[in-house]
């Protein structure tokens, strides 16, 4: 779940509130996707829509909310990763777990494909930490020549968005989100057979 965390000037029974309605959120976004009604997940946490709208202006204000430690989580194991793997396998294995954090939430690869477009969204901000480390993993695969140099840190968090977006289309087919990732990532690669038949 997201981060419960309120302002330290909020009253008490505004805390519980806002606990209530990120528990609330996570478990209907978990139920139904991330487009579920936010009237319904109001309900959920015995409050009014009035109640909801004041602690989260809008869906993406509450999808951050809820999403705001699984970002800060991804950014940390990046650090692990690259501190105890070379850089081709820990960025491997970080988009690994990213197309996963995806897949958490039906719908969630379409709202974060946005939000890494609009530097205006409450999404966007909170994805800064987790962007700025996958930057720095595919950065340092670059340097040492693991990575194709002719692709960037965004296209690469844009098509691992798109696998998750896909898998979403077929969740059932695990062996087959494995196999668009495996594809996915053989492309990455400075001596992927993909790389190898366009030279």
């Amino acid at each position: 779940m997201g981060d419960t965390r309120a302002p330290r000037h909020m009253r008490a029974d505004a805390q519980r509130n806002r606990a209530r309605l990120l528990a609330a959120a996570s478990a209907a976004f978990a139920r139904a996707g991330v487009e579920t009604s936010l009237d319904d997940i109001a309900r959920d946490a015995d409050v009014g829509s009035g109640t909801l709208y004041r602690h989260f202006s809008t869906r993406e204000a509450l999808v951050e909310a809820v999403l705001d430690d699984r970002y800060k989580a991804l950014a940390a194991e990046a650090a692990k990763l690259q501190a105890e793997h070379s850089p081709q396998e820990a960025l491997m294995a970080w988009l690994k777990l990213f197309v996963n954090h995806l897949m958490t939430y039906r719908g969630l690869a379409a709202s974060v494909t946005t939000a890494l477009h609009n530097e205006t969204s409450p999404l966007h901000s909170a994805c800064h930490v987790m962007r700025a480390a996958a930057y720095e993993l595919v950065a340092t695969a670059q340097r040492n020549g693991a990575v194709r140099d002719d692709i960037d840190a965004s296209t690469i968090l844009h098509l691992a968005a798109s696998v998750a977006w896909a898998s979403e289309q077929a969740p059932a087919d695990r062996a087959g989100v494995e196999q668009m990732l495996a594809v996915f990532m053989d492309g990455l690669l400075c001596n992927s057979r993909v790389s190898r038949a366009v030279d």
